[in-house]
């Protein structure tokens, strides 16, 4: 073949003694010169290719994996909630009314992203805040009704995978009733009342739109004295939550 003119490169190779051997490339563009090329030398170019090769594949591994795990990891305390919840609270304690009340709160409510966080026993501890309409029907008592709104605090103890958090919450607000307190001994003295209450339980996160939560609720309900007929009611029993984020 004529020096300067493409073609096809040849390799040759030599077996030497002690079973060494040798590469002689002969290609146009060295000029049919002969290049010899040893074991050794091809062994560190395949070496070091496949050596590239792992890690650029790894890397783009890694980033995959990051992607994935980013992607997983949903947050549902990042967003507003509005959560319709129901339950059944009966009278308890010697402090209030010794009426047998029983009360059928309905609550429509909404709950802000987070406030802030901390890290407590490996897991996430969100602070929010929540704020209720309060329907709650008498199904047994003197009086009918209580109709309100409450706020408070919100701790949840959210898992990594933010499937799962325990929460405790405590507030108050104001209501109104149809009050029978000088009618029947044991009822409430005026219409107008606060509440104050505390919440515990567990919430499951379903689907990223959607959660469940199963807590025990206690309720206090008296107008603080400004009425001389005030015995107030103490009330708890189990609470029921569906929610959904937005």
């Amino acid at each position: 073949m004529p020096e300067g003119s493409a073609g096809v490169g040849v390799i040759g190779i030599n077996v030497c003694g002690a079973g060494r051997f040798r590469a002689e490339f002969i290609a146009a563009g060295f000029g049919g010169r002969r290049v010899l090329v040893s074991a050794a030398m091809l062994k560190r170019v395949l070496v070091t290719g496949v050596m590239m090769a792992g890690a650029l594949f790894a890397r783009a591994e890694g980033r995959a994996l990051k992607a994935d795990t980013e992607a997983a990891v949903f947050e549902p305390v990042t967003r507003w909630e509005f959560a319709y919840e129901s339950g059944a609270l009966w009278r308890v304690g010697g402090g209030g009314s010794q009426l047998d009340y029983v009360i059928l709160p309905q609550m429509l409510t909404w709950k802000t992203p987070e406030v802030t966080r901390w890290t407590v026993g490996g897991r996430d501890l969100v602070l929010r805040s929540r704020f209720s309409v309060l329907l709650e029907p008498f199904a047994k008592g003197p009086e009918s009704h209580f109709v309100g709104g409450a706020a408070g605090g919100l701790l949840e103890w959210w898992d990594a995978r933010r499937t799962q958090a325990l929460f405790f919450s405590a507030g108050g607000g104001v209501g109104l009733m149809d009050s029978k307190g000088y009618d029947v001994a044991g009822a409430q003295g005026q219409d107008f009342n606060f509440n104050w209450f505390t919440y515990a339980g567990s919430r499951w996160q379903w689907s990223e739109g959607m959660s469940v939560v199963v807590g025990v609720y206690f309720q206090h309900i008296s107008n603080r004295g400004q009425d001389k007929v005030n015995p107030g009611i103490n009330s708890v029993g189990p609470i029921v939550n569906v929610g959904w984020g937005f």
